[in-house]
């Protein structure tokens, strides 16, 4: 069945303690889980949490969801990858994406600007970083060394990583939404994390630039992973559930950005909903929050979550596949911790069965 080759992440959400998933390990590693990817934000930040699951951790590899572009020089992300494969014993994803210009400039005071130049430069430092090359790297957005014409002091010449790394060619998995940085994670990334994928109309969004990536893609990359974020619940989710599902959704699709300037809320244009997106943007936009929440339609609700009995389950997962997701990073809606792992394991139970 196709569903059995998918593999199974988790989420570490940026605002649950790490002690949910840590306590958790022994189980999830029992049950067969392969990933769990670390949630950043604006929060606590993402590599001292994996850190110290990596300490936890046997099997399970590890992945940051995700390491924000414009917070790290290049070669501080690379170090901080290849420190973070060195400790994980199940190999370690370094997941990167450009955010947006609410966190970017609004909590780190950094100009957000050219997402996607920026993202090829960054990938092409990590990668002659981990190959051990001194690392030289004259681009429009990034120049190592700082040469003295840039304001450098003219002291500076390209070093090498002093450590001897696990791996050279530690994967990336790029967060990406927009047609022009969709087609170039499906070039250069070894994965793409896309967010409120549904199977059934994704294509429509982004089909055409993945399409266009590919045929430009190196065979040396092998083919372009999909991990997608799903709400997920073993059974019929509670309505406080899918009622913080409808507040998620209606946070990014009203809430993040600015009409005509909101990723998000064109997806979901894109997807069929474009009435549905207009009224959660103006409600959110004036300050009706709830009533925001209550206009997201439930075909977008369940059509982004894995909700269902077990053959239920087991045909969404088999859609997910069919729609070229590889992995399935879980957000467990239950209400309690204890449900939540036990919906998780009951999963994993089920695609081994």
């Amino acid at each position: 069945m196709g569903e059995m080759s998918m593999r199974f992440g988790l989420i570490q959400n940026y605002s649950t303690p790490i002690d949910e998933i840590a306590d958790a390990v022994d189980t999830l590693e029992a049950a067969g889980l392969n990933t769990i990817a670390v949630a950043e934000a604006y929060s606590f930040d993402a590599v001292s949490r994996l850190g110290y699951l990596a300490a936890k951790t046997r099997t399970i590899g590890l992945m940051s969801n995700i390491l924000q572009l414009y917070t790290r020089t290049p070669t501080l992300t690379a170090m901080t990858a290849a420190s973070l494969d060195s400790l994980t014993p199940g190999g370690f994803t370094l997941g990167l994406g450009a955010s947006g210009p609410q966190v970017i400039e609004g909590f780190h005071g950094v100009p957000y600007d050219a997402p996607v130049g920026r993202t090829r430069e960054i990938v092409e430092i990590c990668r002659q970083t981990w190959r051990r090359e001194p690392v030289a790297h004259d681009g429009a957005h990034y120049s190592i060394p700082l040469t003295r014409d840039k304001g450098g002091s003219g002291l500076g010449r390209p070093l090498k990583i002093i450590n001897r790394l696990v791996r050279a060619d530690i994967p990336i998995s790029i967060a990406a939404l927009g047609a022009r940085s969709v087609a170039q994670v499906a070039e250069i990334a070894d994965g793409w994390q896309p967010i409120f994928f549904d199977p059934a109309r994704a294509d429509r969004v982004w089909g055409e630039a993945l399409e266009a990536g590919r045929a430009k893609r190196s065979s040396d990359l092998g083919d372009l992973r999909i991990e997608v974020q799903v709400f997920f619940a073993f059974g019929e989710p509670s309505p406080d559930a899918i009622a913080s599902v409808r507040a998620h959704l209606a946070l990014y699709i009203g809430g993040m950005g600015a009409r005509g300037k909101n990723f998000y809320n064109d997806i979901a244009v894109r997807y069929g909903f474009a009435a549905e997106a207009a009224d959660i943007q103006g409600l959110y936009l004036a300050g009706r929050i709830e009533d925001a929440a209550a206009a997201v339609p439930d075909e977008l609700v369940f059509g982004v979550a894995l909700f269902g009995d077990a053959d239920e389950l087991k045909r969404r997962i088999a859609a997910f596949g069919a729609a070229g997701v590889t992995t399935l990073l879980l957000a467990p809606v239950a209400e309690t911790a204890e449900q939540r792992l036990a919906d998780v394991v009951s999963l994993l139970d089920l695609t081994r069965s």
